[in-house]
Order: C-alpha cells, then structure tokens, then sequence
C-alpha cells in the first residue's frame, strides 16, 4: 500500500520508498544516487543500512533512517535529527546523539510519524506538499501526510502589489498594432523569428513578420523575462543545434511523474517551468506543464523533456532551457549531474530531475 507523506522543503535529500525512507545531509550528495537506487530496486531496512555504513561513518556525520511496516518502526539517527512516533500510549521521541555512532530504537503500534532535520528553506513559511516516493530536497517528513498538508486552506485574494519593472518584458515589435493600410498578413506569433535590425523595413513601409519553419535544432532558448538571464544562457540568434529534430513520436518513450503526483506521458515535446510558454512550437506540438515556485527559484520556461532522435531514438531527452537556478538528474548508478543549458542530455528509467524548492521529475519507462 502506497503512504503519501508531507513534505517541508530544506537542504537535506530525502529518498523516499514504499517502506523505506533516507535522509542524508547536503555534503553527501554524492550517495544520494547510490541509496535511490537500492530504495527504488526495494531493498529492506538491514541493505540500505548496510549501504550506508559501507563507505565508513566519518565521511557521513550524519543520516536518518526510517522503515515502517504494519505499525512495527524502526529508527536509526546518527548526528542532528529527530523522530516523533505516535502511538496510543502517546508519543516516543528519538533524537541523534553528537557523541553516539548512532541511536536506534524499536516502536511498537506506530500510527504516525515526523522526522525533522533542519529549517525550511527560501523565506516561506514551511507550507508542506505530498509526495508518495521519490528523491526530494527536505527538513520535515510527516507520515501519513495529514488532512491540513494535503489539502491546505484556500489562501485570500492577494492584496494589489505595485509593479516591478524589472520583471516585466520589453514590448514586441510583433505585436504592435498595425499601421493605417498594411496588407493583410496572417499574424503566427510562435512561428515568427524576433526582428533583425539589419533586415527592418524603411520607414515608408509597415514591418511585415516573415514565418519561416521551425530551428532545424528544436527548440531555441532564450529567457523567459529579466530576472531569468544568466550567463551562458541561449539568446535567440542561436539557431542551430548539434542533434537532428525529433518528428512528433508515434507512442510514448518514457512517462514522467511530477513531485506534485500528476503523471506525464513523453510522446512529444513537454516544456516545465511556473509560466512556460511555447512559442518557438508549432500549435498543439508541445505539452506545457506548470510547477509551482512561490519563491520564483524555478523560470518561467525552465525545462524540456522531448523523445530523442537519432542515436537517442526511443528515450527521452532533457535540456535546460537557460533557467536561473538550473536543472539538477541523477542517473541510477551516477553521480548528480547539473544540466548545462540547451544541451541534451539522454534520460533512463529510474533518473530523477530537481528543479528547486522541492519539485522533482521522476523519469519511468513508457
């Protein structure tokens, strides 16, 4: 049976399975992939345990692992962490030890539990989301989620916030009103290259949008708004890419399961990010799939995840598409790997992508 848990996000990684979950400290980030592996592939409470210490506890300061079966808990905590379980007798705290190699402890009749090691992150007010399993960013677990983090209160009509200029973008030329007598053209806003100053009209004539057909590469990146231009981020002059263009896939390659539960299938091109927009796609091509960020940590147009062609043919692809905060995979049996924008890079079953402030893209076969 499925347990969907509450989740605050924070600093620490959580890999989180059917019986099973791991919490790990920022500085391991390098055996994150490693325990998701064996969590994903079912391993019990003794394998994991045992994969943990395998590498020797000094590199490791510390780790919290959690496995629930039928009421029946087990706890081990080595460093800062702590557990509250609830049972009818009332509640049993585990807490690490500084000077322990670690605590463990066996509870009975367990109906709940929370597990907390450290503070939220950004400036939120810790306002949990539910997850089933998956690898996320956290400091808080509760198991079972309960009602208030599931389905949180209606949050009042905002009251009017002035305008930032900076995050607003620049006028388009292409949508300005026409002149008094211009021929009639038909207008495609997502099929039409910005105007090059070198090729613009004389004054004499109105600016008429030429369509031309879609970048031989895919999809070309450019940023969002203001706030979403980086260093190293693809302007939209950059027409050409190294790989073929993918036709739109016959079936699907691979399914994607978002951190918020909603389940995606890969037989086309799929754009994520808080307000993606597809204008470098022709209409009904690209699938847009909105996350939540109240922080703004996660761009505007953030990610694609498209089916792959040539050598890649059959799987799917992701490329950062020049966010912010970039994209973060792990490929079982891999090290994290950040995503380096408008390369693509070749997805397997079992890869998890983290965007930021806690939302994650598991990638499954088709």
């Amino acid at each position: 049976m499925t347990v969907t848990r509450a989740v605050v996000p924070g600093d620490w990684y959580g890999v989180l399975g059917d019986s099973v979950l791991v919490l790990l400290p920022p500085g391991a980030k390098a055996r994150v992939s490693g325990i998701w592996e064996r969590v994903d592939d079912g391993a019990g409470f003794d394998e994991v345990l045992d994969a943990l210490i395998s590498g020797g506890l000094r590199e490791l300061p510390g780790f919290v692992l959690v496995s629930a079966e039928s009421g029946d808990v087990k706890v081990v905590i080595r460093g800062e962490g702590e557990a509250e379980l609830t049972t009818a007798d009332g509640p049993v705290t585990v807490a690490g030890a500084a000077d322990a190699t670690w605590v463990e402890r066996n509870v009975t009749g367990v109906t709940g539990l929370r597990v907390r090691v450290g503070e939220p992150t950004g400036d939120g007010d810790g306002t949990p989301y539910t997850v089933a399993a998956g690898l996320v960013r956290v400091a808080s677990i509760e198991q079972p989620a309960s009602t208030v983090a599931a389905e949180p209160e209606p949050e009042p009509d905002p009251a009017p916030v002035p305008e930032r200029p900076a995050r607003v973008l620049p006028p388009d030329p292409l949508l300005a009103p026409p002149p008094a007598d211009p021929a009639p053209v038909p207008e495609r806003p997502a099929r039409v290259l910005p105007p090059d100053p070198a090729l613009a009209p004389t004054p004499s004539a109105p600016p008429i949008p030429i369509p031309v057909p879609p970048p031989p590469g895919g999809p070309v990146m450019e940023p969002d708004d203001p706030g979403d231009t980086q260093a190293g981020g693809l302007a939209p002059s950059h027409l050409a890419r190294e790989e073929e263009p993918a036709p739109p896939a016959a079936r699907s390659v691979a399914r994607l399961i978002f951190s918020s539960g909603e389940t995606v299938e890969v037989d086309r091109p799929i754009v994520v990010g808080r307000s993606p927009e597809a204008r470098r796609y022709g209409d009904g091509e690209a699938r847009l799939v909105t996350v939540p960020s109240p922080h703004q940590e996660i761009s505007s147009t953030h990610l694609e995840i498209r089916p792959g062609a040539g050598a890649d043919h059959g799987s799917a692809v992701a490329t950062d598409l020049g966010s912010t905060n970039g994209s973060v995979v792990v490929q079982p049996g891999l090290p994290a790997e950040d995503l380096q924008p408008g390369i693509a890079v070749a997805l397997v079953p079992g890869a998890i992508i983290d965007l930021g402030e806690g939302v994650t893209i598991q990638v499954t076969g088709a």
